[in-house]
């Protein structure tokens, strides 16, 4: 009687522990999802600025002619 008895008691802290693990998994992946939004956003920023900045130095130069 002592052995299935531990038996379902390890069983049910195995899938007790995977439980766990996968609640730290799925947030850890909502924390890298929006990070990967914010560095999204921030390379769009950085990417109109560059071409605010090509478009200005190009009337700079056509000013020179």
């Amino acid at each position: 009687m002592f052995w299935p008895m531990l038996a379902i008691a390890l069983g049910f802290l195995s899938i007790a522990v995977l439980g766990v693990l996968a609640v730290r998994v799925f947030l850890e992946v909502q924390r890298l999802g929006r990070q990967v939004a914010h560095t999204t956003e921030r390379i769009g920023q950085a990417a109109e600025d560059l071409e605010t900045a090509a478009v200005g130095l190009a009337r700079t130069g056509e000013s020179l002619r």
